[in-house]
């Protein structure tokens, strides 16, 4: 019985369903592209932000030849129309090779202002991108976990400046490398030696008699670096501080004195 009631229902929605498809399939329009009449359900509908009759072949090479061009964002071609077209609601219709093109694109422009390189390893090739900004050297590959430089694009020179990074090294270079890394000892800027500040001032002299800073590693006059000069201003302004509160309270202090002198005469 129940499955009769189901069999009646399905029935007697079919014609109405029928007469839906066939009205569509007799109904045409003309394409304002290729000027063609075309049956309706080949109109291209654009997640019906707009309804401007275009065939769907002609939306498809339209696509294709902004994507060629580069461009990410894909208006509708109607007249004073800014309706976007979806890559996603796209791709039913649009051929994949092209679909993934346009997400390539999609994608360079979202990456438009950061900056990038790929990984250097062969078997990967992997986009990396800077998204925090400033200055970035020893980076991971998100892809392949292995350590590169983001500034000269090579594999991780540890213990290396990157203008150093293409020489060829034997293993023993290597090695010392990494442990220029672990240590964090520093490079003389004048003569390259390495040098291990353990305690002290952190402008060292080298043995070639070039004075340097420890901590940004540049050259120094007068033994003080600008990368100390905030830490230096903060401290002479707390020694004035210091020396201003006192000169107020000695001038208290002698103010005080005279008045007790002079109620005392």
């Amino acid at each position: 019985m129940g499955n009769t009631q189901q069999k009646l229902a399905q029935n007697s929605e079919t014609p109405q369903e029928e007469e839906e498809a066939k009205e569509e399939e007799v109904s045409t329009f003309t394409c304002e592209i290729c000027i063609e009449p075309i049956l309706a359900n080949r109109k291209f509908r654009n997640r019906n932000m707009c309804v401007h009759p275009f065939c769907t072949d002609c939306m498809i090479k339209y696509i294709q030849v902004k994507v060629e061009d580069n461009a990410a964002d894909v208006k509708c071609p109607a007249l004073n129309c800014e309706k976007l077209f979806d890559p996603i609601s796209c791709r039913p219709i649009i051929p994949a090779q092209l679909f993934d093109k346009w997400c390539d694109v999609l994608c360079d422009k979202a990456l438009l202002g950061f900056e990038r390189c790929y990984c250097p390893n062969r078997d990967c090739s992997a986009l990396v991108v800077n998204e925090c900004g400033g200055s970035v050297r020893r980076s991971k590959c998100p892809n392949c976990k292995k350590l590169f430089c983001f500034q000269c694009k090579l594999p991780w020179h540890a213990g290396y400046r990157c203008e150093e990074s293409g020489e060829m090294r034997d293993t023993n270079d290597v090695e010392f490398g990494v442990l220029v890394e672990r240590k964090k000892w520093m490079r003389c800027p004048q003569c390259d030696h390495c040098i291990e500040l353990i305690e002290g001032c952190a402008i060292v002299k080298c043995r070639c008699g070039t004075d340097f800073c420890y901590k940004c590693g540049k050259k120094v006059n007068h033994h003080w670096c600008e990368c100390d000069r905030n830490f230096r201003c903060s401290i002479w302004f707390v020694r004035i501080c210091i020396v201003l509160a006192l000169i107020l309270q000695l001038s208290l202090l002698f103010g005080a004195l005279k008045e007790r002198r002079h109620f005392r005469l």
